[in-house]
């Protein structure tokens, strides 16, 4: 049986639609920062255990970004949103 996602602009989907781009969690340093830091954030990453964010792309369907709330060890989803609105909702 295949994985399904709850995408907020197209109802139940099945998981083969997206595609898993990161970690949402991570802040992307300022343009001005030095090469050790960029390379830090490009190339050194954490790869937690349990429940974590991560930016999913809905490639075969609505093309929208979400943040998806899922367990790396079960693949249990507790939740996704727009990432856009995820976006505005940290600046508020």
């Amino acid at each position: 049986m295949a994985s399904l996602i709850f995408c907020p602009h197209c109802g139940i989907r099945p998981r083969e639609e997206f595609t898993i781009k990161g970690d949402a969690s991570l802040a992307r340093p300022a343009p001005t920062a030095g090469p050790d830091v960029w390379y830090d954030y490009v190339y050194l990453r954490d790869n937690p255990k349990g429940r974590h964010e991560e930016y999913w792309h809905h490639s075969s369907g609505c093309r929208r970004w979400l943040v998806v709330e899922r367990d790396t060890v079960t693949h249990l989803v507790y939740s996704v949103s727009d990432a856009a609105l995820a976006k505005l909702g940290d600046q508020a």
